[in-house]
């Protein structure tokens, strides 16, 4: 197809910034050829952040940036950056405090002006492009800028040196060292119990994100406490998910959010961080439970990552959009998409498609309706078309269509089958094909614990591949140290804190699945290298980034867990694991210092830092050593191994004395480990605290009775 124009993105390789390399504005990407220009030519900086499936982007890049005349403005008045969030999070994260600074909130497309000198001065999120409903519209901000600019420089300029004031004052906080003791664990679930929602299940209202780290505070503090409501609210939170429209019924998966309070009507685009984290939710809720529903919920999500979103020399994809062409449009590049095209569905369409009897189950089964079964649809989305949910048990079908349950399941099983079928013949959703550091390591993580409780020699596989991949392609090959992003044979971009917090997690999870040592022996390497980079010795805490790149105006120490955790929430974590498998007392005093750094926000908005919470759980409990002596590929090592696996042991650390290299390189850290031999020639495993042991077993029911003690 031919293209009228061509900017600089062409050059780039983010899925997001070739989306706009045909737009008619000159965009320019981050860097140092810009701010030149916009110097020379003495012109502010409009800065455009966003990322590939983000569908107000896209909305934004129709009516405005593919707009004729609103671009020749562009081209005129400013200098036009455009930033990939997920490729470049540190400049993000800078400009979205500044944005909330100004309005109050924030969100992708993130519109800011900017000096020539990168300090902020006006910001939005999406522009409409002329103004309507009392909001004001592209072209009239930027005229407004461009005179103020020309006429009024000093307003422009006082208004950026008041934010940029700000932001160096947001990124060293005064705060003072705290320990915030298990009072804050109590605290902390008060708060969220406050905010539960009774009728739908989640925290607070619409929009509803799923949040696993909330779960994962709440499934630790129930460890903890034995309190009920705190695994109530997690289970009935991961059920109405799991029957919702937020989960993909058809082909697995989560979307991103709930519109609505109920999990009915998502916005359907799929991040991978989502699929990684309510994997492991799934599985934990297993094992606590071992209900069928929440193990098959897990796989249904695994399966469809490594279905879609698995590169083939491993790792994993960022993430597929919200909007495709409808079924049935012209599939030219001028057909119009539209949110969740490839997923909904008219009654007619599926009566068409299934036998009449399989049909009538599937359309109770999922709350079919023939008008539509959405009524949260402000903008007439939706009219017409069914969301998926599950609105009935298969129970009550069978007793509703007086047919046996197997028959029913069956019914369920191929008619999903079926829809799957026609569905994948749809215009498909876009794929961002990119592969980051930090995502694939919480993906890595999830395939590693659902294999230690599924078995699924697939899982583990999928985890081993995108280590090996990240491990040896996403590598300075001069520094050694990690980098951001891969994609069409670039690795690029200097590794930030969550990409090493987010990997070395992964690998200690999956040595505790393969029990090989090299994936410890990485973990330690890149904590230390992640140290070294990113620690502040002076006051406790990671920076989130190594502060080399002087165009990011400010070094910070991210503190809120939202859709994905914090680097820091989680390399907190990843010390104070790592010290009880090493008996390295540098990791739990830097963990230690940490956790108090942050003990404050622990205290006093605890909802902000449920992840966090984990790791202070951690840091208060007296985590259990399981060691099992044995070979890897012995059953009974194997029986040993799964009755460790098939419980919810948050605190906990795991480790194999084979009488190998393994071995020998743990008996490094801690020497006592070397003495750990087979009972009788038999597999044995010892349960230990501070190294001290009790009496080994080689019996599984022995096994049992201690872990549930």
């Amino acid at each position: 197809m031919e293209h009228r124009y061509t900017n600089r993105l062409i050059h780039e390789t983010s899925p997001y910034l070739l989306q706009h390399a045909h737009n008619p504005v000159d965009w320019y990407p981050w860097g140092e050829e810009a701010f030149e220009k916009a110097r020379r030519e003495d012109k502010p900086i409009f800065l455009s952040v966003g990322y590939s499936t983000c569908y107000w982007c896209h909305v934004m890049e129709r009516e405005v940036f593919e707009n004729d005349v609103l671009a020749e403005l562009m081209n005129t008045y400013v200098v036009s950056i455009k930033v990939d969030r997920e490729e470049r999070p540190d400049i993000d994260r800078v400009y979205m405090t500044a944005l909330q600074a100004m309005s109050g909130s924030g969100g992708w497309p993130m519109s800011m002006f900017l000096t020539p000198d990168l300090k902020p001065f006006f910001g939005a999120t999406y522009i409409p492009p002329t103004s309507s409903h009392g909001r004001a519209g592209f072209r009239e901000i930027l005229e407004q800028i461009h005179t103020l600019w020309t006429t009024d420089r000093k307003q422009i300029e006082e208004a950026g040196q008041r934010l940029g004031e700000y932001l160096k004052q947001v990124s060293t906080p005064e705060t003072r060292s705290t320990d915030p003791g298990e009072g804050a664990l109590h605290s902390a679930f008060n708060s969220f119990l406050k905010s539960y929602d009774i009728i739908n299940a989640g925290f607070g209202s619409a929009p509803k994100f799923p949040r696993p780290v909330a779960l994962n505070f709440l499934l630790r503090y129930h460890k903890r406490t034995g309190d009920r409501q705190a695994l109530e609210m997690v289970l009935e939170t991961l059920r109405r998910m799991g029957r919702g429209g937020i989960h993909d019924h058809i082909g697995g998966g989560f979307h991103r959010y709930a519109t609505e309070e109920r999990w009915h009507v998502p916005h359907f685009e799929k991040m991978l961080y989502d699929q990684a984290q309510l994997a492991i939710s799934y599985v934990e809720a297993y094992q606590i439970t071992h209900d069928k529903f929440f193990a098959d919920v897990a796989r249904d999500v695994l399966d469809y990552v490594l279905r879609v979103m698995t590169h083939t020399d491993g790792g994993f994809y960022s993430a597929e959009d919200a909007e495709s062409i409808p079924a049935g449009s012209d599939r030219s590049a001028d057909a119009k998409k539209e949110e969740g095209a490839f997923y909904v569905w008219t009654k007619r369409e599926i009566d068409a498609t299934l036998p009449p009897e399989e049909a009538k189950v599937f359309n109770r089964f999922f709350g079919i309706e023939e008008e539509g079964n959405v009524t949260a649809d402000p903008h007439g989305v939706f009219r017409g078309k069914n969301i998926l949910h599950i609105v009935h048990t298969p129970e009550d079908i069978s007793k509703q269509f007086d047919l046996p349950l197997d028959q029913i399941n069956q019914m369920l099983a191929g008619a999903r089958e079926t829809m799957f079928e026609v569905r994948e013949r749809r215009p498909q959703c876009h794929l961002d094909d990119k592969l980051l550091t930090s995502w694939n390591g919480l993906m890595i993580s999830a395939f590693a614990r659902a294999y230690q409780v599924f078995e699924d020699p697939r899982y583990l596989g999928a985890a081993e591949n995108a280590a090996e991949f990240i491990l040896n392609r996403l590598r300075d090959t001069t520094t050694g140290e990690l980098l951001h992003r891969y994609r069409d044979g670039e690795a690029r971009f200097e590794a930030y804190l969550d990409n090493y917090a987010f990997l070395v997690q992964g690998l200690i999870d999956l040595y505790e699945a393969s029990l090989n040592i090299h994936w410890l022996d990485s973990a330690i390497g890149l904590s230390d290298q992640q140290i070294k980079l990113f620690y502040d010795g002076e006051r406790g805490g990671f920076f989130d980034t190594s502060g080399r790149d002087k165009s990011v105006l400010i070094r910070t120490k991210e503190w809120y867990d939202g859709a994905e955790p914090t680097g820091n929430s989680i390399a907190i974590l990843n010390l104070l694991r790592l010290a009880q498998f090493t008996n390295n007392e540098q990791y739990d005093a830097i963990a230690r210092k940490s956790v108090a750094f942050f003990g404050e926000r622990m205290l006093e908005a605890p909802q902000a830092v449920p992840q966090f919470l984990v790791a202070l759980d951690f840091s208060l409990a007296k985590p259990k050593q399981i060691i099992v002596a044995g070979k890897l590929d012995d059953d009974l090592t194997k029986a040993l191994l799964r009755e460790v696996h098939s419980r919810f042991i948050p605190n906990k650390i795991l480790l194999l004395a084979d009488g190998r290299e393994g071995q020998r390189r743990l008996a490094s850290f801690v020497p006592f480990v070397g003495s750990i031999r087979m009972i009788d020639g038999k597999a044995t495993a010892y349960f230990c605290e501070d190294y001290a042991c009790q009496l080994p077993t080689s019996d599984p029911l022995d096994v049992a009775k201690l872990l549930s003690n």
